[in-house]
């Protein structure tokens, strides 16, 4: 899970973040206007559940989750977030997908809000692709069309070199100069690019280079297929709905989890409380913390973090475990070293004692 730290940031009433799926070399984009209402570009079946705890974390509203074209190196997520976040699909006409609520076409807007996205056909990797132009134009969506300094291939899936390059020509280039471009892959960790560089500096297609120049670079490529072809393309073309539904993705069951965006289960005081004797709950603080202001929950075992990794193996595996330290911090560290010593339900109290103790629950020691 990763996400780039130089793009995530606030425009004007825009809340954008780029995230990053490390297997395919995917970029995945979230947008939402002040309101709460977003949209995902280009969303990772494998990062579903990255993707949602983000959004829940910022208290947003998914209302799209649509694609810049039929991917062949990845399954979207799409399919799922319909079914966790209730969002909708969209993707371009000419795509050849099925099961989504919207096929667009070029001129078409998609809002959130009062902002709005709309849509250039940029087609020439495949018949569908299409770019998505923020309202303002100061940013734009590439997907595989326009990569930076480089562009999509036009070797499989209806691929047409020619066709890529008026795409690009009269569909980008004519974009404001400082628009900001962001494309749906890289492979050397490059979050962005603009339409001034990639039409100075795109060894493929910038500068003087013609359409035939263009052709005649594409055809002598020479690109292996992608890995994942032969699963990817079918699934898409079906919004990545699995053959057999998979909407738990193996999610814990034993307690009301919610998955963070740091990448761990927690649970909320209230049901610990109600659940003490279902549960083992696991304090990672030192002892003169176990034993100070503010006590500790009652058949806690004590377990420091420092020496929580050479302890594991003393520690029961018949129940489901609860980690907890003063704050939350600690203890999520201990999910890790739990983990690596093999317990699999394993969950973070939230807000730790401070928060335990602010809602009032009750405690063995401390100070009343």
């Amino acid at each position: 899970m990763m996400a780039h730290d130089a793009p995530c940031r606030e425009r004007p009433m825009l809340t954008f973040r780029q995230l990053f799926d490390p297997q395919s070399s995917t970029y995945t984009y979230l947008l939402a206007d002040k309101s709460g209402d977003a949209v995902l570009i280009d969303p990772v079946f494998e990062q579903v559940r990255r993707d949602a705890a983000l959004i829940g974390e910022l208290g947003l509203t998914l209302r799209w989750t649509i694609e810049t074209h039929v991917h062949a190196d990845h399954v979207t997520g799409a399919w799922m977030l319909k079914q966790r976040l209730g969002s909708q699909i969209a993707l371009s006409t000419h795509s050849g997908a099925e099961g989504a609520d919207r096929y667009v076409e070029p001129g078409d807007r998609i809002t959130f809000g009062p902002r709005y996205l709309t849509v250039r056909a940029t087609p020439g990797h495949t018949n569908g692709c299409v770019t998505y132009v923020l309202d303002d134009e100061s940013v734009a969506f590439t997907g595989d069309c326009l990569l930076v300094r480089g562009c999509g291939r036009t070797d499989f899936q209806e691929g047409d070199s020619r066709t890529l390059y008026q795409a690009i020509h009269q569909q980008i280039f004519t974009l404001p100069a400082e628009c900001l471009l962001y494309p749906a892959h890289d492979y050397r960790g490059i979050p962005c690019t603009s339409v001034a560089e990639e039409r100075r500096f795109n060894p493929r297609i910038g500068g003087d280079l013609s359409e035939t120049d263009f052709v005649g670079y594409m055809s002598n490529l020479n690109l292996p297929h992608p890995k994942q072809i032969d699963v990817a393309v079918p699934a898409n073309l079906a919004c990545g709905k699995p053959a057999v539904s998979t909407l738990a993705q193996n999610d814990p069951t034993w307690a009301p989890l919610a998955f963070t965006f740091a990448g761990f289960w927690e649970v909320q005081p209230h049901w610990v409380e109600e659940h003490l004797n279902d549960v083992l709950v696991v304090d990672v603080r030192e002892p003169d913390e176990f034993d100070g202001p503010l006590g500790h929950i009652r058949g806690a075992l004590l377990a420091p973090l420092g020496g929580l990794a050479t302890e594991a193996s003393g520690i029961p595996k018949d129940k489901p475990i609860v980690t907890v330290c003063r704050a939350g911090g600690r203890s999520a560290q201990a999910i890790n070293i739990l983990q690596k010593a093999g317990f699999t339900d394993v969950a973070n109290l939230a807000g730790g004692m401070l928060r335990w103790r602010a809602d009032g629950l009750s405690v063995e020691g401390g100070r009343q």
